[in-house]
């Protein structure tokens, strides 16, 4: 009788320690995409490790509010998109902008054409017609405006558009070029009015758009495709008194984000821009791209620009991998530290050591994990689409695109970069809080945020080439997770199914 009372004990017991395992256990779903092949591989059965590493989640500290993530419509990726069969046409699109895919939240288009144009063109074509009174986008209705529809059809969550000026027509500048130059005083009201235009038409096509940066790169480029300079002051000015109160008037609740270029000079624009109320009142945030340094994410400036500003948009607009022609179906090429950029061969030597070789899909891994870890709210690529050249580009200002096409043999490509940006894009929704976290790990980069309907998305990037396991926590709840050898991995806590 003694011996199965203590058999029962032991079995009661043990039932206890495996009820109280399942309820420490934390529920979560594991994507992945790795070097080794996988690519938002949705991983189980994870191998325990006693040299599992922690990752704390908290939940108590709340930092900035998401915007989205995406890609840019060009006139380039919509060529493209025009000359692939209807069958991979909609592939492309599914694949960027539904649930199923990437589900892009952010985007950006041009205004007026750009490098990655087929040619140069204005919406304001005649000569001083200070007015507009010509003001027409033909030029996007064959391919620009049709690709953003049909995004629009397939996105069942929708996206914001945010356009960019790299110039204005000719002749509304100093030097009457497509190239460098300043917008003349004389035309700061009639550039603002084409901003309004531009809404206008595009509302037209049904087509709303969330907000405009006042100019791409406005330091320039070099003097190789279109811009247009500005100083900080120059640009606060033009905000302050022309286009801000144009915009106000005409529809008030368009975003205005200044700068719009690299990341080392913030702190000279935002110190402009925010210099006191009557500076900052039409500028809803910044815009910034990554073209400094093909590791460096410039953390310091990052938290002086929100410091600067802390309730306005702090947004990453552009970046690519750029001076490269694309590798074409070789996956193993964007793991490894072989991509160069524009800084490679022209950065001037004091700055060379910013630009070292990399490996393209660490660039994108690190860049948005750091910017996310530092205030920035939405994260935007560059051309959706280019072709196995890296263009159309007329400057022949080749770069990668996360998908890669051939018309002439209608194949398609989709990098190793896509599914990098589809792990952010995809389970970091709008209006998520990007929250606290403890990382234990420091060869493993980490960020995490809780989405409105509860759940959180952990993205955890190996960077190394040895395998990882770390432990997770949320409150008392944990799970153990194995990590591969250059990898990136999002891993999804579906909250309510924890909380039971």
């Amino acid at each position: 009788m003694k011996t199965l009372k203590y058999i029962f004990n032991i079995s009661l017991f043990m039932m206890m320690i495996s009820c109280n395992q399942k309820d420490n256990k934390l529920i979560v779903d594991v994507y992945e995409t790795s070097e080794s092949g996988n690519k938002l591989t949705k991983l189980s059965n994870f191998i325990s490790d006693k040299n599992a590493s922690t990752i704390k989640l908290d939940t108590s500290k709340v930092f900035q509010t998401i915007t989205g993530f995406g890609g840019a419509f060009t006139e380039s990726s919509a060529y493209l998109l025009n000359r692939l069969s209807k069958k991979n046409r909609d592939t492309i699109l599914e694949a960027y902008f539904s649930k199923e895919g990437a589900n892009y939240s952010l985007t950006r288009t041009h205004m007026n054409s750009c490098d990655f144009s087929l040619s140069q063109y204005s919406y304001s074509p005649v000569e001083d017609d200070m007015e507009l009174e010509h003001f027409t986008i033909k030029e996007d209705k064959d391919d620009l405006i049709p690709m953003i529809k049909d995004a629009m059809k397939v996105s069942e969550d929708g996206f914001k558009i945010f356009a960019s000026p790299w110039t204005a027509a000719p002749w509304m500048k100093d030097n009457k070029e497509w190239v460098g130059g300043k917008l003349l005083p004389k035309y700061y009201d009639t550039w603002a009015l084409f901003f309004s235009k531009y809404l206008d038409a595009y509302k037209e096509e049904g087509i709303d758009i969330w907000g405009f940066t006042v100019e791409n790169e406005p330091l320039g480029n070099g003097n190789n495709w279109e811009s247009m300079h500005y100083s900080p002051d120059e640009m606060t000015n033009f905000v302050q008194h022309h286009l801000g109160p144009k915009l106000d008037e005409d529809y008030p609740n368009v975003k205005i984000l200044g700068y719009d270029q690299n990341r080392e000079h913030l702190k000279e624009w935002v110190d402009s821009q925010f210099k006191n109320e009557e500076t900052s009142k039409y500028f809803d945030g910044t815009a910034i791209h990554w073209y400094a340094s093909t590791y460096d994410y410039f953390p310091e400036e990052l938290q002086y620009a929100h410091n600067k500003a802390p309730n306005k948009y702090l947004i990453e607009t552009e970046g690519c991998i750029d001076s490269q022609v694309p590798e074409w179906n070789n996956d193993t090429w964007y793991w490894k530290k072989e991509a160069t950029d524009w800084g490679w061969d022209w950065a001037p030597e004091k700055d060379k050591y910013l630009h070292p070789k990399y490996a393209p899909v660490n660039r994108y891994a690190r860049d948005i994990i750091g910017c996310l870890n530092n205030w920035v709210d939405g994260w935007v690529d560059w051309n959706m689409v280019l072709d196995r050249q890296g263009g159309p580009n007329w400057f022949k200002n080749w770069c990668i695109a996360p998908v890669i096409v051939d018309p002439e043999k209608d194949e398609v490509y989709f990098t190793p970069l896509y599914y990098t940006m589809a792990h952010f894009s995809k389970y970091i929704r709008p209006q998520a809080k990007v929250i606290g976290l403890e990382n234990s790990d420091n060869d493993l980069q980490v960020t995490a945020a809780e989405n409105p309907d509860g759940s959180i998305a952990v993205v955890v990037f190996n960077e190394g080439k040895t395998k990882k396991s770390f432990k997770l926590f949320l409150g008392e709840k944990e799970t153990l997770v194995n990590i591969d050898a250059q990898a990136l991995q999002t891993i999804m806590i579906p909250t309510k199914k924890n909380i039971q």
